[in-house]
């Protein structure tokens, strides 16, 4: 009886491992499949090999990437402000010619005002010539 319970070992204690076999016997059965873990298919990013990475020199860049429609409205958009603005430039809308038309009719006004403040001045000069 002593010695089978020194083979036992005490309570509380792991049984000793004697043979190789065994330990074999258990990663064997964490190969076996457990449930539905076979019928579901996950791809681990982790786990794949060397074979698929790329550089990123090495990505094909010659490839038009697709926008997304709010992407191409707003490029478009981007697109349409800088002809207008180019158009508006060379003053070519009808914004840009009545913008023309009013610095016209501003820069003849002032025009007037200089020659009549010059008269006015010129008037002043000869009044203050003739009084003297």
């Amino acid at each position: 009886p002593k010695a089978t319970a020194k083979s036992q070992g005490a309570p509380g204690e792991l049984p000793p491992s004697d043979s190789d076999s065994e330990e074999d016997s258990e990663d064997e059965g964490d190969k076996k499949a457990k449930g539905v873990e076979h019928l579901i298919e996950i791809e681990n990013p982790n786990r794949t090999g060397a074979r698929q990475l790329k550089k990123v020199t090495e990505l094909n860049t010659t490839g038009k990437t697709q926008l997304s429609r709010r992407e191409r409205e707003e490029l478009e958009k981007q697109q349409a402000k800088v002809r207008y603005q180019q158009l508006h430039m060379e003053g070519k809308t009808d914004e840009a010619r009545a913008d023309l038309a009013r610095l016209a009719i501003i820069r003849k006004q002032r025009e007037d005002a200089a020659k009549k403040r010059e008269e006015e001045r010129k008037a002043a000069e000869e009044a203050k010539g003739s009084k003297s």
